[in-house]
């Protein structure tokens, strides 16, 4: 007789995520085949397989974390490297962790978030009520992290079984009962969804979780469930797409983002602005963000803007004209004619900041028209501009101009992304490959304190040089070169393989190479690059690569 679990121990979830890995991977070539909503692209089964691969890896490191010790000589029991129990919370955590981290897709991002509104639940308890209890948190959770739910889609499903469990139940039985429900609710899908029912199919993404709810009830029961779904066949996308289906974005664009829960909604009024099938979710300060649009310079352009996006995928959907590429052109503020002049040199249409004078949002539109793009990346280098620069932004967006806006709060990280910024390649890529490199540019500026204050370093007096971090001050001092020491120094106990001076007319002649020659002295595998800002920019900036 198999054995049955009463409640759902740390074996029993690694038991699941093992089974629905094997699920997944027995029917992803059929669940490729009948995806064909929300865009058939032929890779939910896929996505799926991989979201659940990373939900088990991760589960797979709690129990490798306390593996038993290697046994020596003479030892037995506990000493002998029985090593501790692995929290059952501990394994539900990490399955959804897991499952955020690495979710692909529509389909994959809403599971992500259906495990981990059962995590939040089963955290607190793992019998058969808790299970129907976190299915149903499930659920809710899962359709609140979609912008506009659609019936027919793994939405349904996910709802579906959780109202079959509701009334709780010994732990199998509740599984059961929730696997049933979502076998139901699966075969009724093509009668909510019209481009389901032109194809002849059910929802791929449902399938999906009809194939780990059975995994759920042969990890917590130990009987394999062999009742078939419908079977699926290859669907091509002219046969279920009506006119218009055919019409939507070109791109799909995801990224993980560390952002607080504010800056989060704001990013989604954002997106779906920009496109469809948004998805976001997550929670605690990391959130794995899900949309399809044209513009996907954009998309990324409102991760930054709400906080840390990476790991950022943008995927062009087959058989969907993207917009047409044009000319490309670079706008950037600077602080100095000697950085302009470099800017220049690659390329870039520059507006330069005088020292009290910033430029407004009418001299970066006139910058912008002045470069006779269609596809324009603006840097403003300033922290302080970054909000004149958004609706320098919206403006010429108006007017049919695209424009990718990169919150460089610097003139190297500016620089950086200068560097890598190729125009030959597809718009979106540019713009995910510059911000990469400003975002991976550490900066510090010297500046000369105007009157006493007090900063976060302590007390500064007039005339004091002071050494600012990221736009804070960290080092107060007399001497400009020995304050640019101490700033290069506390940069580089970072790590860094590219230090970039950039040296206003205000500095002293020998700053530069003093420090050019420290960084040689002391940090052999950095190199250096000077770079003479001119008239009015600051006496030193520096950035660290």
């Amino acid at each position: 007789m198999p054995q049955t679990a009463q409640t759902l121990d740390a074996a029993a979830v690694r038991s699941w995520c093992v089974r629905a890995l094997e699920a997944l991977g027995r029917e992803r070539e059929e669940i490729d085949a009948i995806n064909v909503y929300p865009v058939a692209d032929g890779d939910t089964g896929t996505n799926l397989y991989l979201t659940v691969e990373s939900a088990a890896s991760a589960v797979d490191a709690v129990f490798d974390a306390c593996a038993p010790a290697p046994v020596s000589a003479g030892r037995t029991g506990a000493a002998a490297g029985e090593g501790p129990a692995v929290d059952p919370v501990d394994a539900i955590r990490a399955m959804a962790h897991g499952a955020l981290i690495g979710a692909r897709g529509n389909s994959g991002t809403i599971l992500s978030q259906l495990l981990r509104g059962m995590a939040s639940v089963l955290a607190d308890g793992r019998d058969g009520d808790h299970l129907a209890r976190a299915l149903a948190a499930a659920a809710t959770a899962a359709r609140r992290a979609v912008a506009h739910p659609v019936e027919g889609t793994i939405l349904s499903v996910a709802h579906a079984a959780a109202d079959a469990c509701a009334g709780g139940g010994s732990l199998v039985t509740v599984a059961r009962g929730a696997y049933e429900g979502a076998r139901t609710a699966l075969e009724a899908t093509p009668g909510q969804l019209a481009v389901l029912e032109r194809a002849g199919v059910v929802d791929a993404g449902g399938r999906g979780l009809v194939a780990v709810l059975g995994a759920l009830v042969e990890a917590v029961s130990g009987e394999a469930q062999l009742r078939p779904v419908r079977p699926a066949r290859p669907v091509p996308a002219e046969e279920c797409a009506g006119e218009d289906d055919r019409r939507g974005p070109a791109f799909e664009v995801i990224y993980l983002l560390e952002a607080p829960d504010e800056a989060v909604e704001r990013l989604r009024t954002r997106l779906d602005e920009l496109g469809d099938s948004l998805v976001v979710v997550g929670g605690d300060g990391l959130w794995n963000v899900h949309v399809h649009v044209d513009d996907a310079g954009a998309a990324v352009e409102a991760g930054v803007e709400a906080g840390r996006p990476y790991r950022i995928r943008i995927t062009h959907f087959a058989g969907v004209a993207p917009r047409e590429q044009a000319q490309r052109a670079v706008v950037a503020v600077v602080p100095g004619d000697g950085i302009a002049g470099l800017c220049e040199e690659a390329g870039a249409t520059t507006v330069l900041a005088r020292p009290g004078r910033p430029p407004a949002s009418g001299d970066l539109v006139d910058a912008i028209r002045r470069a006779h793009a269609r596809e324009v990346v603006l840097l403003p280098n300033d922290t302080d501009l970054r909000h004149t620069a958004g609706a320098a932004a919206e403006q010429v967006r108006a007017e049919g101009i695209r424009v990718a806006l990169i919150p460089t709060r610097a003139a190297v990280q500016g620089i950086a992304a200068l560097a890598v910024h190729e125009p030959e390649r597809r718009f979106d890529e540019d713009v995910v490959a510059m911000t990469a490199a400003a975002g991976a540019t550490r900066y510090a500026e010297l500046a000369v304190a105007e009157r006493q204050s007090f900063t976060s370093a302590g007390v500064c007096q007039a005339g004091d040089v002071l050494g600012l971090i990221e736009g804070d001050v960290a080092v107060i001092g007399q001497d400009p070169t020995t304050t640019a020491l101490t700033v290069l120094d506390r940069m580089l106990s970072a790590g860094g393989e590219l230090v970039t001076l950039i040296v206003g007319d205000d500095a002293p002649e020998s700053l530069a190479a003093a420090l050019e020659q420290h960084v040689r002295g002391t940090h052999l595998a950095v190199d250096t690059a000077v770079y003479h800002a001119g008239p009015g920019a600051p006496p030193l900036l520096i950035g660290v690569e």
